[in-house]
Formats: structure tokens, sequence, C-alpha cells
């Protein structure tokens, strides 16, 4: 039982359930960071480019077993065991990877920038020392514990 009780009470310690929902928001947003480069950017970049493919579908034929197959997909090219370069899917893949890899080091510089600023605050001020009254009335009741 001694190890079950471990396991729990370390798998309910705080970094566990932090990192624990650090994972799951970070795999959402990277599913939010792909659908804006797949649904967005990447539309943009594909009708900029001549052609009638998506970007992620743009590759280049380094190996046909089948030259009388005219390859004009990726996955038509996949399917009879061609050899290519699928460079729109890497690129995608890159773009996904800047923007996730932008918004940790915003993340990472504000927090940052917290911690400064939590460090700097002003230190509470010393107590202030006894006025020349309370110093003079401290003194007499000394003196007259000495005659007391």
């Amino acid at each position: 039982m001694g190890f079950l009780s471990d396991f729990k009470s370390f798998a309910l310690k705080g970094n566990v359930m932090d990192l624990a929902v650090g994972v799951i928001i970070g795999g959402a947003f990277g599913k939010i960071v792909t659908s804006v480069v797949e649904d967005i950017i990447m539309p943009v970049v594909s009708f900029i480019l001549p052609g009638d493919l998506t970007f992620a579908q743009r590759f280049w034929v380094m190996k046909n077993p089948k030259p009388e197959v005219d390859l004009k997909s990726l996955e038509e090219a996949k399917k009879v065991g061609a050899t290519v370069f699928a460079y729109g899917h890497f690129f995608q893949t890159v773009v996904d990877f800047l923007i996730i890899a932008f918004c940790i080091f915003v993340m990472v510089k504000a927090i940052e920038k917290v911690k400064l600023k939590a460090d700097e605050a002003p230190a509470p001020a010393p107590p202030a020392g006894p006025t020349p009254t309370e110093q003079l009335l401290a003194e007499i009741r000394d003196e007259l514990k000495k005659r007391g």
C-alpha cells in the first residue's frame, strides 16, 4: 500500500497538476496555431503562388517508380511509392513552430517582467526610531528602576 500512497501524493502535488494543465492547454494552443496556419496563412500563400495546389500539397518528385502515371497530388505520389520532397508540408510545419515559439517567447518575457517588478518592489521602511521625547522618557524610566 506504500507504493500507491506515494504515487497518490506525487500525482496530487501542485507541480504535477500544473504540468498536466500546461500540457492540455499547450495541445489546444497547438491546434489553434495549426488551424491559423492551415486555414488562414497558407491559403493566402497558395493564392499568391502559381498553380492549383494548396501550399501543403506542393512537392517535388525525386524518383517515380511508375513514370506512366502523372502525379498531380502528394497523395497520388505516395500511393505509387514515389520518392517525394514534400516541401509544402514541411514549410507549413515550420510556420506552426515559429508561431508557437514566438508566443512562448512573448509569454516568458512577460513573466520575467512581472518577476522583475516583484523583485524591485521597495523594501518595507525600517521602523522609525524613538522620538526625542520617547528617548527622554525611557531614560527617566531606566533611572527610576535603578533607584527604586
